[in-house]
């Protein structure tokens, strides 16, 4: 079914489970296990105690012993999840230890081969992805209690103290924020069917405020995340291997591959939220800048196979941008507008935090250290592999053309 195309006659737009969205958080993991079968206590003895191992200068030893276990024991999406989690910050640790100058280019078989049969298994890259320490990196201390930060807890840590609890759980809550708006979507598609403006109009408006929130949400990074911290110490374990000149050739996964492979870090762009309203209201990023279009369609690669079908089931939806356009009502323009303004609101917010949490510590590092140009500008890259800057500023001018001029 082609954009433009409408639902047939009679049918219905909705979230089946296939799609693996949870009405209370969204694309995040709901209720994520918490242990593996104790077949797989190494990985899990090692994964649990990573800051004291790394402390020590234990870590690498300790990983070059683990025996070489199959995942044949580790049934079900959500074991499979906490494993791929696990394994992912094992395979950090391994490479980055305690800093970039101490570098592995090789991840030994004992760990390559079961993260890259699993990593197969779930349609997910071997490298810790945002659906691994954001989505599926969480508990409630309380079971029956909300959904807030103080009453939850990241199941693994890098070292940096409560840094990453911060970065995860803040980012985990934006997600959630979101989630409700997820649920408006087959409201709209069915809205636009039967040509009901009303439930159009009161489901955008339902959208806008969720986003408006998750922009609220997302300032709480401030109260819980050390910029200097984050820069010097988390950054470090969620960078990947492509595009950063410490591994120029990419990870050599041992007894999987013969050549290396480069596969970017965890980031914002892997989240399926942002791709989600993009794809919903119309926004179209391959009308500026082609590398930032280049580089959201890549990060698809690092979602959930699950999330991936339902953004391409949303392209393949009826065009709310092209219904609206089409009806000339003012009204309709004012509430599909607000969407709009409330994504290009979240996305300067987004360009404010990077400045504080990237760009800013490293001009300081810049000038404390007098390091060369070239080295203050990968430090000015994402964990992903972009110019962060370059990229949103380009993200966010083009998601403001999409406000209707006469909205």
């Amino acid at each position: 079914m082609a954009q433009n195309e409408e639902l047939p006659m009679g049918g219905t737009w909705e979230i089946g489970e296939e799609f693996h969205i949870d009405e209370d958080v969204g694309f995040a993991l709901p209720n994520p296990l918490e242990e593996l079968p104790q077949k797989y206590d190494p990985w899990m003895s090692i994964a649990k105690n990573l800051p004291d191992l790394i402390e020590s200068g234990q870590l690498r030893a300790e990983v070059e012993k683990l025996p070489q276990l199959n995942i044949d024991e580790l049934p079900g999406h959500k074991l499979q999840r906490l494993a791929h989690l696990a394994l992912g910050y094992i395979t950090m640790a391994y490479v980055w230890d305690r800093s970039e100058e101490d570098v592995r280019k090789v991840l030994p078989s004992n760990i390559a081969v079961p993260y890259c049969e699993l990593s197969e298994k779930l349609g997910l890259p071997p490298i810790l992805v945002y659906a691994d320490c954001v989505l599926a990196n969480w508990k409630k201390k309380d079971p029956s209690g909300p959904m807030t930060y103080e009453n939850m807890e990241i199941l693994f840590s890098f070292p940096g103290g409560d840094c990453d609890k911060g970065f995860f759980l803040v980012s985990l809550l934006v997600e959630q924020a979101a989630a409700s708006a997820i649920g408006q979507i087959p409201i709209i598609f069915n809205a636009i069917q039967h040509r009901n403006q009303v439930a159009l109009i009161q489901a955008l408006s339902e959208i806008t405020s969720c986003l408006r929130k998750a922009r609220q949400v997302f300032g709480q990074i401030h109260k819980y995340v050390n910029p200097e911290v984050f820069f010097n110490v988390l950054r470090i374990y969620l960078s990947g291997w492509k595009g950063n000149p410490q591994l120029p050739e990419g990870l050599l996964y041992e007894g999987v591959w013969d050549t290396p492979k480069q596969f970017a870090g965890g980031s914002a762009g892997q989240s399926s939220v942002f791709q989600c309203f993009d794809v919903l209201l119309g926004i179209q990023h391959n009308t500026s800048e082609a590398s930032a279009a280049e580089f959201l369609k890549e990060m698809r690669a690092y979602m959930p196979p699950a999330h991936r079908t339902f953004l391409r089931s949303l392209e393949k939806s009826p065009s709310l941008r092209e219904f609206v356009l089409s009806e000339g009502d003012p009204d309709l323009n004012v509430v599909y507008n607000d969407c709009v303004k409330a994504m290009v609101s979240l996305r300067m917010y987004h360009l404010a935090i990077v400045n504080t949490y990237i760009v800013n510590p490293a001009r300081k590092k810049h000038m404390e250290n007098q390091t060369s140009e070239d080295q203050s500008e990968q430090e000015n890259k994402g964990t992903g592999g972009t110019d962060v800057m370059k990229f949103l500023m380009t993200v966010k001018s083009t998601t403001e053309k999409f406000i209707l001029k006469d909205g």
